[in-house]
């Protein structure tokens, strides 16, 4: 089978009027399929099902035997910021566990940091006329949500598979005094699955830039992976200490995909100054997190070996579905060269190029068949992907039928999108 592009016009034609055919099937069956988010799957979810009866009726005391049912302890219970000290490379005083959204963290600390600036900031962000961003594309849409909501610029730099492109970054911090932020995933990032470099991330942390430029290191999937290769965690505060810039990252992350989605617990670390900071602010909304819910997760995960031991069993539950991606996409696009996509070794999602200026029309064509997937460009800045290309693939949520049922009709889509391009 010759790829589109090689294709002479009768041929084109012909396959045009069988995809048609194929499309008009796919709409009568009237199906009704989503595929948009990074969900955990209800099986997954079911994998927690023992916090529902965590803590146990008069069980509210931590190990020092304070009650947990009442106010204060602002950093999150000792225990918990232990067990996942190492996985996340930040000391236990540095590490704190907060609410259940580590999406609220972040656009807290960018609020924050307008209102009133940083330790090294002259004024609040808000006083600068402007304040951007560095947005490593495709990204992921919910950074990119926080900056545009917040009036932030934001500047898009090409990612590799090691991570951003730190040539680009390197440019743009050295002709762009307005950078004070860069939104960053590190281990299998939305939606590439592309893991940093101990060598990417030690540069990130060394170049030069304004006093109160912060990395966003959102650490969302560092225990999320899909295959035995694990990648060493990145000693990011080290990292950013050696180089003499100490306060320049924040890290981020949640249990909202190892326990419940919704009823999970986020983290917040930095250096000491940078938690200092985050407190004096968060103080003035918060008189502590629910440390109820904190106390369930220790007896539930109790250690690091827990946390590990848990994600296997998620790990058999989404595998298949990320086997099945490939196998849909190798088997119905590959001989047409109508698309490459990422194989992750973790995360929750998979990045797939389409022939340029068609991911917009794929989407909107499985739309109408009944199957809902990220609206092209949202992996973008602005929603606008120069190219019209990248559509994100979220596997994890529905059943694995359910999901090769979406796949099928989503090429069936893409490829009627590619032939109507290339008829005109």
């Amino acid at each position: 089978m010759a790829a589109l592009t090689e294709l002479s016009s009768a041929e084109l034609r012909e396959l045009h009027a069988q995809l048609t055919a194929d499309y008009a099937a796919l709409v009568e069956r009237g199906l009704s399929l989503d595929i948009t988010r990074g969900k955990p799957s209800a099986e997954q979810l079911d994998l927690s099902n023992a916090l529902l009866t965590l803590p146990g009726e008069g069980n509210y005391r931590d190990a020092a035997g304070t009650d947990l049912r009442n106010y204060g302890n602002p950093q999150g219970l000792p225990g918990l910021r232990a067990i996942f000290s190492d996985v996340l490379r930040v000391p236990v005083p540095q590490l704190l566990a907060l609410g259940s959204s580590s999406l609220t963290i972040m656009h807290d600390v960018v609020v924050h940091a307008l209102l009133h600036g940083l330790p090294e900031s002259e004024r609040p962000w808000s006083r600068e006329e402007t304040v951007s961003f560095i947005c490593p594309v495709p990204g992921y849409d919910r950074h990119f949500a926080i900056t545009e909501h917040l009036g932030i610029r934001m500047i898009p730099v090409a990612m590799t598979d090691a991570g951003p492109d730190v040539a680009q970054v390197e440019r743009l911090l050295a002709e762009d005094p307005t950078i004070r932020g860069m939104w960053c995933v590190p281990v299998h990032s939305n939606p590439t699955g592309a893991v940093y470099t101990e060598e990417v991330a030690r540069a990130l942390v060394s170049l030069p830039a304004a006093s109160d430029f912060r990395i966003f290191w959102d650490n969302a999937y560092a225990v999320h992976h899909l295959t035995d290769d694990v990648p060493e965690p990145i000693d990011i505060l080290s990292l950013a200490a050696e180089a003499g810039n100490p306060d320049r990252v924040f890290v981020f992350a949640s249990t909202s995909k190892v326990t419940y989605a919704g009823a999970g617990v986020a983290f917040f670390g930095s250096s000491p100054e940078n938690v200092s900071w985050y407190l004096s602010h968060a103080a003035v909304q918060s008189i502590g997190p629910d440390k109820l819910n904190q106390l369930r997760h220790v007896q539930f995960l109790k250690d690091e070996a827990g946390v590990k031991a848990h994600m296997l069993r998620h790990r058999a539950l989404i595998e298949p579905k990320f086997t099945a991606v490939s196998e849909v996409f190798e088997r119905r696009l590959s001989p047409y060269g109508a698309g490459s996509w990422t194989t992750p070794t973790g995360g929750y999602f998979v990045s797939l190029d389409v022939h340029d200026g068609c991911a917009e029309r794929a989407v909107a064509l499985a739309a109408q068949a009944g199957i809902a997937v990220t609206p092209a460009g949202s992996t973008y800045p602005y929603h606008r992907d120069p190219r019209d290309a990248n559509i994100r693939i979220a596997p994890t949520m529905p059943s694995l039928a359910e999901l090769v049922d979406a796949l099928e009709g989503m090429c069936t889509a893409i490829l009627l999108a590619e032939v109507e391009q290339l008829l005109g």
